[in-house]
């Protein structure tokens, strides 16, 4: 059998499979917990002339990432780069740089990426405390005290924004209670960056990571890392190997140094293009800006959500507003509803993880996925796949409760 559009060469090798000439993805309004939506400007960037990693252009638009991703972090810290893989490999990045074979470590464990941190960490060597709260809820201060002063550990790691259940935890106060006890402290801002105040310096946070592919608005790919002075000394004085050598930033931060560049390994070079022309947006628009409009469709979701009878799964001061879990209403079907939604409105939304599984549904309303008219669209389109389970509510409340918000 020949392949399809194509001149096969002489040969007595026959292809057994059928390939088509093209693999065009479905279009698809992107309202789950990641990726978001994509620029158009940004899509076209992952198409300019790949050069080399070592290309004096690409050099150039290595050291403008870094400065605007410093800008977007809200910090002056030297090792700021873009890690080449998912927002996993951040994770893995700043723990596995820090943590050395036998180093206490205490883990905030209360969704799926904390306990993917105690996971990394325990991987690494570490003695790991889990502090643990249930899916949802957040740890006090004096939660994270007690458990600094039972442990004594090098490192504290916490999840800002929970993907997995939509909470953001309270980061005031903490980096004084580490730093009091001679220890660091590591940030997981994956789905906030971008989306909400996370102020690195402002915070004294020593250690953080993110994705390109939620509030950047990026396809998958790369992972914003930065690295600030406490974090930098246990880097430069450590004795033993990285775990990893492939995410050793002793290594990595030689190929991202503006002055001298040393080769590490090849760089998704248009991934960076695409980051790039991200974060070039993200400045344009202005943090402050882009803050507010996240919050504003945020509160016309949960107005239209409300409206219709469906509440959150977080008390609502610790809600995020780009990551928004609900409660599926009682009788309906969960997969059913999210079925049709992307069958027929093609709208994906994200399924509840761990304990909250057929019990929430993950709204997410990330960078360029934030805007009225995904919210109006998505709160019609739900109406009509609830009233088809035999949902009772008022025809077009969400709509014009979110519309009340707007106007």
């Amino acid at each position: 059998m020949t392949v399809s559009g194509l001149k096969s060469p002489e040969s007595t090798v026959q292809c057994e499979y059928l390939i088509p000439e093209s693999a065009v993805p479905p279009s698809r309004l992107l309202m789950g917990p990641g990726p978001s939506e994509t620029h158009s400007s940004v899509l076209a960037a992952l198409a300019r002339p790949t050069v080399g990693h070592l290309d004096p252009y690409f050099l150039q638009l290595m050291n403008e990432v870094q400065e605007m991703m410093r800008q977007v972090f809200q910090t002056k810290n030297r090792l700021t780069l873009a890690v080449s893989g998912t927002g996993s490999a951040g994770m893995e990045t700043c723990l596995v740089n820090l943590i050395s074979p036998g180093d206490r470590v205490v883990v905030g464990v209360n969704g799926v990426f904390g306990g993917r941190m105690k996971e990394v960490a325990r991987r690494a060597g570490a003695d790991v405390l889990a502090m643990e709260r249930p899916f949802g809820e957040v740890f006090s201060l004096e939660e994270i005290e007690a458990a600094i002063k039972q442990h004594s550990p090098k490192v504290v790691a916490l999840v800002h924004a929970e993907t997995s259940t939509g909470a953001r935890q309270p980061l005031a106060g903490v980096a004084k209670l580490v730093h009091d006890a001679g220890a660091l402290l590591v940030v997981d801002c994956v789905t906030s960056l971008g989306g909400c105040e996370i102020p690195i310096d402002a915070w004294d946070v020593d250690a953080a990571y993110s994705g390109s592919q939620k509030c950047l608005s990026c396809p998958p790919g790369l992972a914003p890392v930065t690295f600030g002075p406490r974090a930098m000394e246990v880097l430069q004085t450590r004795t033993s190997a990285v775990q990893s050598w492939y995410l050793d930033m002793g290594l990595v931060s030689n190929y991202w140094a503006e002055s001298s560049r040393a080769y590490h390994h090849t760089a998704p070079i248009n991934m960076n293009y695409a980051l790039h022309e991200a974060l070039r947006i993200v400045l344009l628009e202005g943090l402050e800006v882009r803050f507010k409009r996240h919050e504003l469709n945020h509160r016309a979701l949960r107005a239209g959500l409300e409206a219709i009878g469906i509440e959150f799964a977080v008390r609502e001061e610790h809600r995020l507003p780009m990551l928004n879990a609900v409660k599926i209403p009682a009788g309906i079907d969960d997969a059913g509803i999210r079925g049709r939604l992307l069958r027929e409105f093609g709208i994906e939304i994200g399924a509840g993880l761990g304990p909250m599984k057929g019990l929430t549904w993950r709204i997410g309303l990330m960078g360029e996925t934030a805007r009225p008219k995904n919210v109006l669209l998505f709160l019609a389109a739900l109406e009509q796949c609830l009233a088809s389970q035999g949902y009772r509510f008022s025809p077009g409340a969400s709509v014009a409760a979110a519309n009340h918000v707007y106007f």
